[in-house]
């Protein structure tokens, strides 16, 4: 006799209530995370700066441009542990989430031993590239060869944050960037100045404090770890899913240089209009680099809940997800458009006293007012398709956003000059966002089905 096929029933979603007090308990403290860092540059450009030399702070300058362009390389590791950790805490799979954590610590620690050998090269080329010589070149050098010792720890702290984004604990991701960033700044003027170390100094506190984070971070996440639920290493190295986790890496790694060149972009043709333009355009971007910080609070908040809504198969929390950080981003960031169109003209005097740099900026105060605006949809899309894992989304509407505007600013400039270059910058932004807007409903249809 033949037994009737069972029937495979579709997986029931899980239960996820989304808020607006949890978009906020995850995007308030990563706010004030973000906005630790800019701090730090701060002080220990101040504290160089009070040496006395001024090869030295050309130094500074040069040696973390390009500790930038390596680290942000490396940016995916946070990513994309956020998302793998909040898809698998949302199916209810804490054996997964830990294997995550494990998976990208050993690729995190493996590059930045990698990072470590291949300083020397890394270290010529970056200076042939940045044009430093003489002492400006020594200074940078110096700060360099100490500073790369710490990539192994900074690396790992990529990947101890996103596994605690990806959990949604803003409290202690706030905690972590405080003790990193505050132990660097203490150093730094205690080595720095105190101790009369001077730029030796203030590398060496960045190492301390990166191992300090390290190790902070490390004991928070490991005592947290449910025996019950530890992975075998057989399933940490499970080719599949390190296969995964590299195909994101990759993804979010092209996007971070994508990003990248089109700032790059704007900087170079900026600077074929004069060095007062130049100026003013570096001035002016500090309010697109302002908003940047808190829109990257909530662009947090959106990756972890949409990951996890992801891995719960809940649709309607999915959903919920994106409105809500779509508004509070919009919100603040009208806001910050407003403070600036209002109060930019004082910003501009406060931060330069060249009358014609004043002059200049005030002619593109408007524009980059906007891009606040113009860059909040693409800041919160990013944020959901990092904690859905649909990298190949996100690099493929990069790369296309990056060839509309470099061939929008070659025609704008051309027509309108500087103003022309603005435009085009708000245009790639807003491009950024509308793209993957677009690919949402197709890609939520896939991910929920017709529900």
């Amino acid at each position: 006799m033949q037994h009737p096929q069972a029937r495979t029933e579709p997986p029931q979603p899980i239960a996820l209530l989304v808020t607006n007090r949890m978009v906020l308990a995850i995007a308030v403290p990563m706010t004030l995370a973000f906005l630790t860092t800019p701090l730090l540059g701060l002080v220990d450009t101040a504290v160089v700066g009070r040496l006395g030399d001024a090869a030295l702070l050309g130094g500074l300058a040069i040696a973390a441009i390009l500790f930038d362009l390596v680290f942000t390389s490396f940016n995916f590791l946070r990513s994309a542990t956020t998302g793998l950790v909040a898809q698998a805490m949302g199916r209810e799979d804490p054996c997964e989430e830990q294997a995550v954590f494990w998976r990208s610590l050993m690729i995190a620690v493996v590059a930045g031993v990698a990072i470590i050998a291949a300083t020397p090269f890394l270290l010529s080329a970056g200076l042939a590239f940045m044009g430093a010589k003489g002492d400006v070149a020594a200074a940078a050098s110096t700060y360099l060869l100490i500073r790369a010792l710490s990539a192994p720890a900074a690396l790992a702290n990529y990947t101890i944050l996103g596994y605690v984004l990806g959990r949604g604990m803003g409290g202690t991701g706030l905690f972590l960037q405080t003790v990193i960033n505050g132990t660097n700044i203490v150093l730094s003027i205690w080595l720095g100045l105190g101790l009369g170390y001077g730029l030796q100094g203030v590398a060496l506190a960045t190492v301390i404090a990166e191992i300090t984070g390290c190790v902070t971070g490390f004991w928070i996440i490991h005592r947290r770890f449910e025996k019950p639920h530890r992975p075998t290493w057989k399933q940490v190295i499970d080719r599949t899913s390190i296969k995964r986790l590299m195909a994101l890496n990759g993804d979010i790694m092209i996007r971070s240089f994508a990003l990248i060149a089109a700032f790059a972009w704007f900087t170079r043709l900026g600077t074929g209009f004069g060095d007062t333009t130049l100026a003013a355009n570096a001035i002016l971007m500090n309010f697109f680099m302002v908003a940047g910080y808190y829109l990257d609070g909530f662009a947090t908040a959106a990756e972890q809940i949409s990951g996890r809504a992801i891995g719960a198969r809940n649709r309607q929390a999915f959903t919920r997800a994106v409105k809500l950080t779509l508004l509070w981003g919009f919100g603040l960031a009208g806001f910050t458009t407003v403070f600036f169109l209002v109060f930019g003209s004082t910003v501009v005097a406060w931060m330069t006293t060249l009358e014609t740099v004043r002059v200049e900026a005030g002619s593109y105060l408007f524009w980059a007012a906007l891009t606040a605006l113009s860059g909040v949809l693409a800041f919160e899309m990013d944020g959901v398709y990092i904690g859905a894992t649909w990298s190949r989304d996100m690099r493929n509407m990069m790369l296309v956003s990056l060839a509309l505007f470099i061939g929008l600013s070659v025609a704008l400039t051309g027509l309108w000059g500087n103003l022309g270059l603005w435009i085009s910058l708000n245009i790639f932004l807003a491009a950024r966002g509308f793209t993957l807007l677009a690919l949402l409903p197709r890609r939520t249809h896939q991910a929920f089905g017709a529900a």
